[in-house]
């Protein structure tokens, strides 16, 4: 969401027309809408009132924040402007061998790998922790990658802080296909045993 804020709250109020979210003291006095949304094009351009199109695709909130509180100072009568950004739509996904598998909304501006899996409830004790895959789309283009989580690299790997929509997926280790197969063939013997003791009782 963005939210202009300054001392001629009237004028602020132009920009920050859209989906309100709720209401907050501003820094300037009065109030303002807590998030306002703008939804992001393919192009990776908004819609902003009074100021046109601008493109954000690739920018930090604190990125895109400087680009709109420049464009106020440029092209608007406002002094002394304030801009909040933050992101309405953060989400993530974690699937695979993990406890709680699924899709988690992102409250602040950035969440790390180890982050996401504790709101997964973290990996089994068969998921390998060498091999689990993140899955990331930029500029329209699908990006693949192995990650090793017992690497001190990680930390200071691209990758270890995650991006709005990325996946993460758990391989499980051999331990749980072992077990899987385990209880197949233990199902199979159970059911040919059954298959056995019905067909002597018909005989009697």
């Amino acid at each position: 969401g963005i939210t202009v804020a300054s001392l001629n709250e009237k004028a602020s109020a132009i920009f920050n027309m859209g989906n309100s979210v709720s209401a907050q003291n501003n820094p300037t006095g009065g109030t303002t809408n807590a998030g306002v949304g703008f939804i992001v094009d393919q192009s990776g351009e908004i819609q902003v009132p009074y100021l046109g199109t601008l493109k954000v695709r690739g920018l930090s909130t604190r990125e895109a924040r400087e680009l709109v509180r420049t464009k106020l100072l440029a092209d608007t009568f406002l002094k002394e402007p304030v801009v909040t950004v933050r992101l309405l739509n953060f989400k993530i996904s974690v699937l695979g061998d993990v406890a709680r598998p699924g899709t988690y909304p992102i409250q602040g501006e950035r969440v790390t790998i180890a982050e996401a899996l504790g709101m997964a409830g973290d990996l089994t004790i068969t998921a390998q922790r060498n091999n689990v895959l993140l899955v990331r789309e930029s500029e329209g283009m699908r990006k693949e990658v192995r990650l090793n989580l017992q690497s001190k690299e990680l930390l200071n790997s691209p990758y270890y802080y995650l991006q709005s929509n990325d996946l993460l997926y758990v391989q499980p280790g051999a331990a749980k296909y072992a077990s899987v197969d385990s209880s197949y063939r233990n199902v199979s013997i159970i059911l040919s045993a059954l298959s056995v003791i019905a067909l002597l009782i018909s005989r009697f």
